[in-house]
């Protein structure tokens, strides 16, 4: 018997925050029943194209110069492929377009995961776009999912009806890599004094220019310490240039994209997240899991913190008051066995989340 195939539609398998939960949700799918494809919009090779294909899955990339043509071309590619009965889409807004092709093309089974807590975009042509994405969204999936109950507000307009499947990570695996990794960095870098990471791809909407300014702060104190800044994105050459022209190089590090994220996270005395908006990030559900404490901006979901006292809240309209609570150098007492405890009791292990999910396509 041949896996039911299901086809995700996603920008591009890169290590980022939806990225890596689709994926952690994949690899603990059983693929004998089912088996993921990738729809993706570039004709790059994402991340995780290799060990999609090593599982078993398929990549076919779409490439259009707007939405509408995208949407034509996805409508055809469903047309061909009339195997494909689940289309399961994951670009927030943009999922109107893909699901209403998918929907045209005959698919019966659809479905819209909700990732992000906000748009962002304040033009009156971007209102408009997300008011009838929102609609278009609401009405034609036959099925909805979301990261926590903020996000399902916001794409579905309620959490009736709408499969919660938290940002799940391999709890055990992790605290068992964070434990046997808590001076990596010092290995790897040789770096004395506060270590603080900041993960996430350089976009406008992570707001790096502000963790920059922290660094300047920091350094106007002369505190000894290295901000590692993991990821990559358009706005790469301009951080560096910002970095260079306030003689902070020395201070701050790109690292672009890395496999070692546990090992960081474990080794590191904070994690900063000053983004100007957030869905529920798997990188914050990762960070706790391995005991980091975290200071995160006011514009993410309070829902973010588990409740073991590893995440702080505060606005991005000072780096002064994120300097001084940096330098506060709060340490956790909490154990190994409390936060697995409170991760599985919370459904982020992704062996249950892999479970129900697999439920749910099993009885379509």
């Amino acid at each position: 018997m041949f896996p039911k195939r299901v086809l995700h539609i996603i920008s591009k398998m890169d290590r980022a925050g939806a990225e890596t939960m689709l994926m952690n949700l994949y690899r603990h799918t059983d693929r004998n029943k089912i088996q993921f494809d990738f729809i993706t919009f570039t004709d790059e090779t994402g991340d995780y194209d290799a060990e999609i294909i090593a599982l078993g899955g398929k990549v076919i990339p779409i490439i259009a110069s707007n939405p509408i043509t995208r949407m034509l071309k996805l409508k055809k590619f469903l047309q061909r492929h009339p195997e494909y009965t689940i289309v399961h889409a994951h670009m927030s807004l943009s999922n109107a377009f893909h699901l209403l092709a998918a929907k045209n093309a005959g698919v019966k089974h659809l479905i819209s995961h909700a990732h992000s807590t906000k748009n962002g975009k304040r033009g009156i042509v971007e209102k408009i776009y997300e008011k009838w994405a929102l609609i278009t969204n609401r009405h034609i999936a036959t099925y909805k999912i979301a990261c926590g109950e903020l996000a399902a507000q916001y794409l579905f307009g309620t959490t009736r009806n709408v499969l919660l499947l938290p940002n799940a990570v391999d709890i055990q695996e992790m605290v068992t890599v964070a434990e046997n990794s808590r001076d990596y960095i010092n290995r790897e870098f040789s770096d004395n004094g506060l270590k603080i990471i900041q993960v996430g791809r350089l976009y406008k909407v992570k707001n790096h220019t502000f963790s920059l300014k922290i660094a300047e702060e920091l350094k106007k104190r002369q505190v000894n310490f290295t901000i590692y800044i993991i990821g990559q994105g358009p706005l790469e050459k301009d951080l560096k240039q910002q970095a260079q022209d306030t003689s902070l190089l020395d201070n701050v590090k790109f690292l672009g994209l890395r496999t070692d994220i546990t090992e960081l996270m474990a080794s590191a005395d904070y994690m900063i997240m000053p983004s100007l908006s957030e869905g529920f990030p798997v990188v914050l559900v990762e960070s706790q899991t391995v005991r980091l404490m975290t200071i995160v901006s006011k514009e993410v979901p309070a829902e973010v913190d588990l409740g073991i006292g590893l995440v702080d809240f505060l606005p991005i309209d000072s780096a002064v008051e994120w300097a001084d609570h940096l330098l506060e150098n709060k340490q956790s007492n909490i154990s190994n066995e409390e936060i697995i405890n409170v991760l599985k009791s919370g459904g982020f292990d992704v062996a249950l989340s892999a479970e129900k999910l697999a439920k749910m396509y099993m009885s379509l």
